[in-house]
């Protein structure tokens, strides 16, 4: 029996997600959670031909905690989205409500599945992560292994904008690119040096294509004009890391970039201690009971050095506003 419980599945990327886990056949329960709508959303996704069983809680009562019971893997999706033209006092307002947002589910999860599989795509991932472990290791019950923010829509996305500067017919997922740092601008680094086959694009055009990567969200949220950010290719990405996740429990072993606290991950505190960070995107082997192994970063280029001071500069700053968020 496998359960998975979506938290914020009314939202833009909660809804399409459930879609995708219901339709997966991988999951035996799926409880999805969120202040409106989930119990029609449940209702809906039942109509559908796999074998698990949907149920939707809301606040009322003890409604996260019974979407929280007996959980294997928790994703969050739940929180605001930006919008374009936001100052930095709505930009920080809406970290900060983020921020407590993450803080009180995780208070939740580490009284009710502590040992579940953990997920954070609630934005900004680069601070909620802290803040999410900060909260567990408040429990007393923090494990490095199981507690991932989801950078899998930069990977997706360094090997789609790469087919589309190399031209038509080109299929996306015959590339695999590896993509490190952390998930927002200039924190994302794709190392085009050690994608696999290599991709072949002169100098300009690379340069063009990478900060594609760094700032394809903001390509979304001016495209929507206000009605939203990345959503289905969010959905989209998160469920294919949580297929790896699934895939790994089941004996599988899987590798996948994800946004976590190197200290506590085999091979981790090395890389931590070169960069100078603990947070930090790299690639992960999963095993059945989460991350078994932080993979070297690999030969980075003179050019992706200067990228890499950049990301780790700004991601310190990240870091230390999910800290002093629960400091405080």
């Amino acid at each position: 029996m496998v359960k998975i419980a979506l938290l914020g599945a009314a939202g833009q990327i909660g809804t399409p997600l459930s879609l995708l886990c219901k339709a997966s056949d991988l999951f035996d329960q799926i409880a999805l959670y969120d202040v409106v709508h989930v119990p029609g959303i449940a209702t809906d996704l039942m109509h559908i031909d796999t074998r698990a069983a949907v149920t939707g809680h809301l606040p009322d009562g003890s409604g996260l905690r019974k979407a929280l019971t007996g959980a294997d893997i928790v994703v969050v999706t739940a929180g605001i989205a930006r919008k374009p033209g936001m100052t930095r006092d709505e930009r920080v307002l809406t970290s900060q409500t983020n921020a407590s947002i993450i803080r009180d589910i995780f208070t939740e999860v580490a009284a009710t599945c502590p040992k579940a599989v953990c997920c954070v795509v609630t934005n900004p991932v680069n601070s909620t992560v802290p803040v999410a472990a900060e909260a567990l290791k408040k429990a007393g019950v923090f494990d490095p292994t199981r507690l991932f923010g989801v950078t899998t829509l930069d990977v997706v996305r360094a090997s789609t904008f790469a087919a589309h500067a190399l031209g038509d017919n080109i299929d996306p997922k015959g590339y695999k690119v590896p993509v490190i740092g952390g998930h927002s601008g200039a924190t994302i680094l794709p190392l085009y040096s050690q994608a696999q086959p290599a991709v072949d694009l002169d100098k300009d055009t690379l340069a063009i294509v990478i900060h594609r990567v760094q700032f394809g969200g903001d390509e979304i949220v001016k495209s929507k004009q206000g009605a939203g950010s990345a959503t289905t290719c969010m959905a989209y990405a998160g469920f294919r890391f949580v297929k790896a996740i699934v895939a790994s429990m089941n004996g599988e072993t899987v590798t996948e970039e994800a946004y976590v606290y190197l200290p506590g991950i085999a091979g981790g505190q090395e890389i931590a201690s070169q960069l100078g960070v603990d947070y930090f995107a790299v690639k992960v082997t999963l095993g059945q009971n989460g991350a078994t192994q932080a993979l070297p970063l690999g030969k980075i280029l003179e050019n992706e050095s200067s990228l890499l001071e950049i990301a780790i500069k700004e991601l310190k700053v990240n870091i230390a506003t999910g800290l002093s968020f629960m400091s405080s």
